[in-house]
């Protein structure tokens, strides 16, 4: 029986914590909805796990709505967020609401999610809320622009820090963002920070009392051996065993035991004699 997504005001309401998990393709989303969580998230951090870059700037709109695409049919019954990527809703509020709409319209996504909490980014926010474009936000670590904040690194760890990361989550509440992602700062903050706002706090590397979690799906299944992150739990070694299902494969053909009898097809004897 396929889970009946949950609406904006239900995610809000929410006395159980909020489990978020990222997905980019088709069978991504339809493990996660197998598996009940309440958002999916496509994030843009596709550019890292799954197009190779070294960081999500690259990542384009066209990406975005490729991959949504795929993982609204996986998933047609998760709330589905999709990130808005860097660069598509920095240039003014018009092009922000051009795009958005875009990626609403052929993702069939129920939200957005907007990294920063400049008077710009609230700006967008808000004329998109207003609009009725369901926003997340995100405060902390962005990695969008994390150059500029000094790298992958944990913020509000000083009392500037902390207080721009608190006053951003408060001023995208203010600006009508229905939940906000707390990435890799303290956790007391992260839970400063969940006691001060009415939305809920989705964190990522920002202890347990935000309002939800999020990981991003290749780091707890471990697809990539070797990659150990402090903000995420490895709940299985996928990469492992795909290396190992892989190599067996190759030596299976390379010992000419694979294809075997079982995986091969037949013909009449007398169909093939007339070949001859």
């Amino acid at each position: 029986m396929s889970p009946s997504k949950r609406s904006v005001p239900e995610l809000m309401a929410s006395a159980d914590p909020l489990v978020m998990v990222t997905a980019y393709d088709y069978p991504g989303g339809r493990h996660a909805e197998a598996a009940g969580v309440d958002l999916i998230l496509v994030g843009d951090s596709l550019g890292n796990v799954v197009l190779g870059y070294d960081s999500t700037a690259p990542v384009t709109l066209a990406d975005m709505i490729h991959h949504g695409r795929a993982v609204r049919r996986g998933a047609p019954n998760t709330f589905l967020v999709v990130d808005l990527p860097f660069g598509t809703y920095h240039t003014g509020v018009h092009d922000a609401m051009r795009h958005a709409v875009r990626v609403i319209q052929e993702t069939g996504a129920d939200a957005l999610k907007l990294e920063g909490s400049t008077p710009e980014v609230l700006d967008v926010v808000g004329t998109l809320t207003r609009n009725g474009i369901p926003v997340m936000g995100h405060v902390g670590l962005m990695p969008q622009t994390a150059t500029a904040q000094g790298g992958l690194t944990v913020q509000g760890k000083d009392d500037a820090s902390a207080r721009r990361t608190l006053d951003g989550a408060l001023a995208l509440q203010d600006a009508g963002a229905f939940a906000a992602v707390l990435e890799a700062i303290p956790a007391r903050l992260a839970r400063l920070i969940t006691e001060r706002l009415a939305i809920p706090t989705i964190g990522i590397g920002a202890g347990v009392h935000c309002r939800g979690q999020v990981l991003v799906t290749h780091d707890l299944l471990g697809v990539y051996e070797g990659e150990h992150k402090k903000i995420a739990k490895r709940y299985a070694e996928v990469g492992q065993v795909s290396r190992e299902a892989i190599a067996a494969y190759a030596a299976e053909v390379r010992g000419r035991t694979f294809p075997a009898k079982e995986n091969s097809f037949v013909m009449k004897d007398d169909v093939l004699d007339k070949l001859y």
